[in-house]
């Protein structure tokens, strides 16, 4: 049980791990946009880089900086830019870690049947070499053996069920802040014709 108890806790640390990165990544947009739309009337582009760059969260940090400094090109070339950006560089960070978590959901629970079966074949072996020597009434023995064997695969699934469903939400998670990045991309753009 030590393998499966040590997947469960880099699972755990994976999982926390992953939902600091989503805290991290969500932007308030009603509170930013006003305030960005206030500095790029007042200040231009260069002082709506200079906001979003400041901002810790990934649209302003990474989404509105790349459509900004494309914006000498026109209106076009912003959303071009921050459509690569997106998928060539928001995208792959809000997938991160999620292929570790499901492959740790997966084989948990293989590991977890693995174990039982080898402790049954072991418990088997026990019971036949008893009833060879003809040791039948120690037969009862082996119950405890069996239901540790069971154990293992109860700490597989233990693991494997919670990770999955995390890992359902994550993906959840991930589509919705997926649509909200392409509805924020195109909100720095019409102000900017005015500058």
């Amino acid at each position: 049980s030590v393998p499966l108890v040590l997947m469960s806790l880099i699972a755990l640390s994976l999982v926390i791990w992953r939902m600091l990165l989503n805290g991290t990544a969500n932007t308030d947009m009603d509170n930013f946009l006003p305030v960005f739309q206030q500095a790029l009337r007042r200040g231009g582009v260069k002082a709506a880089v200079g906001l979003c760059k400041e901002e810790k969260r990934l649209i302003p940090r990474r989404l509105f900086v790349a459509g900004l400094e494309a914006a000498d090109q026109g209106a076009a070339a912003m959303r071009r830019s921050m459509a690569n950006e997106n998928e060539l560089e928001i995208v792959p960070r809000l997938h991160f870690l999620l292929a570790p978590i499901l492959a740790i959901a997966k084989i948990a629970t293989m590991v977890g049947l693995f174990f039982t079966v080898i402790s049954m074949i072991n418990t088997f072996n026990a019971i036949g070499e008893q009833s060879a020597t003809g040791k039948t009434k120690e037969i009862g023995g082996h119950a405890s053996k069996i239901g540790l064997g069971l154990f293992a695969t109860a700490i597989g699934l233990f693991t494997a069920i919670p990770l999955g469903f995390r890992h359902g939400l994550f993906k959840d998670w991930i589509s919705r802040f997926a649509t909200k990045i392409k509805a924020s991309s195109h909100k720095p753009i019409p102000p900017l014709p005015n500058l």
